[in-house]
């Protein structure tokens, strides 16, 4: 590894020390910075070898990455499996990894976010016509499948 290399691994552990990362964001950020260095002609294999060095010592894990973004997105976002599903595949994650990571999540404490949402919403949508549609919607748009809101959706609106 050369001196340019060397700087950008150190930048990245700084960055992994901080934040969890998956090793997708850290091979864009290590091409970008390569190609960045004037006169430094960054081959695919240099960011690669920076990031395989993360790996190697224990900076960046995806399985790690995975079940943090998971446990994040559902209790504080609000994010349900199938929407934190397609996140987790955007970032490059493999299913089997995704599923893990989903076991990871405390399922009492995102149902009852999921209430807590629903019944909130539902405070501003009960007057409308379209309101239990509209409701419907917007929990699936948060990443939760029809079967497992349908009954308490029922509840809400009833």
């Amino acid at each position: 590894m050369d001196e340019v290399q060397k700087k950008i691994l150190s930048r990245l552990q700084t960055l992994c020390a901080k934040q969890e990362c998956c090793t997708k964001d850290l091979l864009g950020k290590a091409q970008k910075a390569l190609a960045s260095r004037e006169g430094y002609i960054a081959a695919p294999e240099a960011a690669q070898q920076i990031v395989a060095s993360l790996v190697e010592d224990g900076y960046a894990d995806d399985r790690r990455y995975s079940a943090a973004f998971a446990r994040e997105k559902s209790s504080i976002t609000g994010w349900g499996p199938v929407k934190i599903r397609m996140a987790l595949a955007a970032k490059g994650i493999s299913r089997e990894i995704a599923d893990e990571a989903l076991q990871e999540i405390d399922s009492e404490r995102a149902d009852a976010k999921l209430e807590k949402m629903l019944r909130s919403k539902w405070r501003s949508l009960c007057d409308d016509p379209q309101g239990r549609l509209k409701l419907i919607r917007f929990a699936l748009s948060r990443g939760y499948d029809y079967s497992g809101i349908q009954s308490l959706i029922e509840e809400i609106t009833h």
